[in-house]
């Protein structure tokens, strides 16, 4: 890895000298063969390097190395949930704050023996993006803009050619390091997390990448209590030496005591002050085997440069390239889609469509867009999906799969988000409704009779259409029906059975089949002769009446006993 520590010495230092043996004695105590200890007595360290057992999460892309102030934060043992004060070098933007609590919270009711410290995943993250820029988020923890590590392209750095297709690193060619806690896209494709519950795994979200960084830092059934597991587990984040004591030093000072500062107050690392990148993205020397790197060299001096007076003093470094305006992604906006509208059951004959737009207002090709169904539906892209991931084609638009309505009727949302970056979502409302029948009728014409206290011989069974079509799956609701000008339920007459075998006159949740056919349950009589009425009515709006007749049976004829019936014919 390429680590950075030209910058370590901090403004904490009173002099150049007392600065240089305090960086000696950090970097001492973090030497082969030492540990290093908290005042309360903790062990800190096993003071050698332990074997990688992971890749690293971060593809060992160079890092924020700054140590920790030379001024302790507060008292050993005292509360980390201080007042708004102190310098914002030593304080903690209160969503990163909160974030690592809430990581450390989850990861204790999940896997309680791994026992991860915030102060751990505070270390990291202040080593990896200072804090995520000094607390540059915004409501939901997500970075303003992309925090991005150097090309992986081999130069000067690890060669990791690209696995995410720039879905989340917005580069096809090779990989970088992405968000708050510097996730590569392969690692984060396995340990990204949802720590925020927005039904998103976003590594520039803050509460999503400590979430996952935890998980990952648990990894193997660690237990995060022993410095040898600790160790092993900063190691197989980021395999350096100077990294694993740059993060002990930054544990340790947390340790120690910290307080809560304003989102956006904190320091910003010197590189990622308002641009999108972890560098320049220009290689630098890879690390000596202890550690450590060689200075880089000041740029030398250009008295031929125009206004600066003949001055042979040293230039000011130059400015990072920024992105040219065609290539910086502006948003995404609709591209003409039409109402969403489906039955129950069918394919929208709509088609999502979007368009991914420059900082010109032109189109922008291969950005990544993401299409979220969401709301209470069971609603679903091809296979059941419930997300998709595409990128746009050169015309800047991209189509979302055909989208197929479910059984349950209602509205829902689908959003078009660019994959991994803090941009407004587009958002589309679509309707499904149920299906609906315009006509149903008997499929016979029997009489449909019973004697009091007994059950009806024969079923009842109809057959709803649409348009003169089959209608399938069509809700249908049955109740007997008073014979007032203005009918309402009966509470006497024929009646049905429920499951428990109680009596309920009137029935809902019925359906036709495939057919369009219904069969209704059993109708039984009660012990009230008369003619009754049975009303099915669909969704859509086809109604019919059924005649229900409840009638003693006819007495049979039996010979009068004067008479004398006939003697048969010899």
């Amino acid at each position: 890895m390429a680590a950075q520590f030209g910058r370590r010495l901090r403004k904490g230092a009173t002099t150049t000298a007392v600065a240089a043996v305090a960086v000696a004695a950090l970097s001492a105590s973090g030497a082969p063969g030492t540990s290093l200890v908290t005042e309360s007595g903790d062990q800190q360290s096993t003071g050698s390097t332990p074997p990688p057992d992971d890749s690293a999460a971060t593809g060992n892309s160079p890092y924020y190395t700054d140590l920790p102030p030379l001024n302790t934060p507060d008292k050993p043992g005292t509360s980390t949930n201080l007042p708004v004060t102190g310098s914002a070098e030593s304080g903690i933007p209160a969503s990163i704050l909160a974030a690592y609590k809430k990581a450390e919270q989850t990861l204790d009711d999940t896997d309680a023996a791994c026992r991860l410290p915030w102060q751990l995943l505070a270390a990291i993250g202040k080593v990896e993006s200072g804090q995520a820029r000094g607390g540059r988020v915004d409501a939901n923890g997500t970075t303003f803009s992309p925090i991005l590590g150097p090309v992986l392209d081999g130069r000067g750095f690890a060669m990791i050619k690209d696995t995410d297709n720039g879905a989340y690193d917005g580069d096809s060619t090779h990989d970088r390091a992405v968000g708050p806690m510097q996730f590569i896209p392969s690692t984060w494709a396995t340990w990204g997390q949802d720590g925020n519950g927005d039904g998103r795994k976003d590594p520039n979200n803050i509460y999503d990448a400590a979430l996952a960084a935890g998980r990952y830092l648990c990894a193997g059934s660690r237990d995060l209590s022993l410095a040898a597991d600790l160790d092993r587990a900063v190691l197989s984040y980021n395999h350096s030496d100077a990294y694993l004591r740059t993060v002990r030093s930054w544990f340790d000072y947390y340790n120690r005591g910290t307080h809560e500062i304003p989102d956006g107050t904190g320091t910003v690392p010197p590189g990622l002050g308002g641009g999108r990148d972890h560098s320049s993205g220009s290689p630098s020397p890879s690390p000596s085997p202890s550690g450590t790197t060689k200075p880089k060299p000041e740029p030398s001096p250009d008295p031929t440069k125009p206004g600066d007076g003949g001055s042979t003093g040293p230039t000011s470094p130059p400015t990072p390239p920024t992105t040219p305006p065609a290539q910086t992604l502006a948003g995404l906006e609709n591209a003409g889609t039409g109402t969403l509208t489906a039955t129950a059951g069918d394919a929208f004959a709509e088609r999502i469509k979007v368009r991914a737009k420059n900082s010109l207002g032109g189109p922008l090709a291969k950005v990544s867009v993401t299409f979220t169904i969401a709301g209470d539906t069971d609603a679903a892209f091809g296979g059941g999906k419930n997300a998709v991931t595409l990128l746009t084609g050169t015309d800047g638009t991209v189509t979302a799969p055909v989208l197929k309505a479910g059984e349950k009727a209602g509205k829902f949302r689908v959003r078009a988000t660019a994959t991994g970056r803090s941009l407004p979502p587009v958002a589309y409302t679509a309707t499904v409704t149920a299906r609906q029948a315009d006509e149903i009728a008997r499929t016979d014409d029997k009489a449909l009779t019973a004697a009091p206290g007994t059950e009806f011989a024969d079923t009842v069974e109809v057959k709803a259409t649409y348009k003169d079509a089959v209608a399938a799956g069509v809700a249908v609701t049955a109740t007997m029906i008073t014979d007032a000008e203005e009918p309402a339920e009966n509470d006497k007459g024929p009646y049905f059975k429920d499951a428990d075998g109680k009596t309920v006159r009137t029935l809902t949740e019925l359906k036709t089949d495939a057919d369009g056919t219904l069969k209704l349950p059993e109708i039984y009589a009660d012990d009230t002769a008369g003619t009754y009425k049975l009303r099915l009515t669909t969704e859509g709006g086809a109604t019919m009446v059924i005649e229900l007749k409840v009638e003693a049976p006819e007495a049979s004829e039996t010979p009068e006993a004067s008479e004398t019936p006939e003697a048969p014919a010899a």
